[in-house]
């Protein structure tokens, strides 16, 4: 139903705005125009509403819109957006290149690691070799003192192998060995055991009791990898020269735990709150 011309100007300005929208016309569209030629502050307020309308729409299609940068910073300077973090600079070390798992140690934890693990790896593979040259020299040992003695030299020869295989296996892994450290212990503990038994008798050759070495050694470097100290995935392994009661009375310094980042406002969903506003 159409009003009558004596309608005030909120009315036509009703009208005007379901124009501008593309609705229809509570009234008749003559009577606006007309409206609009005799009342100048209804002409402002039609070119207010049109440029505010096609800045809306605007800001609908377009990416970037517009204002936006200067509402983030308006925002970053009151403390509302938070400072991106720094990426990390990538360690030109060789360290760092050969083992990444071990860079949030310190410096000098790090290279000690590092060094233990090579040398772990080089006592695995000569205890591996070991045990092949024994495999395949066990044809004469059976030769010369039976087959029960050939199966005992076989069964010395797999565990120099196996022994020499788990040295590798540790060397190469990132955790902690303990799981293998009663084993060995109990193996090592034995072997040393037997061997200054024979030494005292007399039934060892001095070969033989040289090529322990690399057994003893690696238990050593095994026995010193599972100390927490060098345990990458240990909490709080990557803070340097903090002692045992740093943690429970210095902990507000510099160590402090960083505040949480805060929510960063986003650009679109500030645009489609503005543009319902304007709608």
């Amino acid at each position: 139903m159409e009003r009558s011309p004596a309608a005030g100007c909120e009315a036509f300005r009703e009208a005007l705005s379901a124009r501008l929208d593309g609705e229809a016309e509570p009234i008749d569209a003559a009577l606006t125009d007309a409206h609009l030629l005799r009342c100048a502050g209804c002409r402002t307020w039609h070119a207010d509403a049109a440029d505010a309308t096609r800045l809306v729409r605007v800001q609908q299609v377009s990416t970037q819109p517009a204002g936006s940068d200067a509402l983030l910073a308006a925002l970053d300077a009151h403390g509302v957006l938070p400072v991106p973090p720094v990426p990390p600079v990538p360690s030109n070390s060789r360290i760092s290149r050969i083992s990444p798992f071990l860079s949030f140690l310190p410096r000098g934890r790090r290279a000690l690691v590092l060094a233990l693990r090579v040398l772990l790896g080089a006592f695995g593979a000569a205890q591996f070799v070991l045990g092949i040259a024994q495999v395949t020299s066990a044809t004469t040992a059976t030769e010369q003192h039976g087959s029960g003695s050939g199966h005992l030299w076989h069964e010395s020869a797999a565990w120099n192998v196996a022994i020499g295989a788990g040295f590798g296996w540790i060397a190469s892994r990132r955790g902690r060995p303990a799981g293998a450290l009663p084993m060995l212990t109990a193996f090592v503990a034995l072997l040393a055991l037997l061997s200054v038994n024979d030494v005292i008798a007399g039934r060892v050759e001095t070969e033989r009791l040289l090529s322990h070495g690399f057994v003893l050694a690696g238990y050593a470097i095994v026995l010193a990898l599972t100390r927490p100290a060098l345990d990458p995935d240990r909490p709080g392994s990557s803070s340097s020269g903090a002692g045992s009661g740093s943690s429970s009375g210095s902990g507000a310094g510099s160590g402090a735990t960083p505040p949480p980042r805060r929510l960063r406002l986003v650009p679109g969903q500030a645009t489609a709150h503005t543009d319902r506003e304007a709608a």
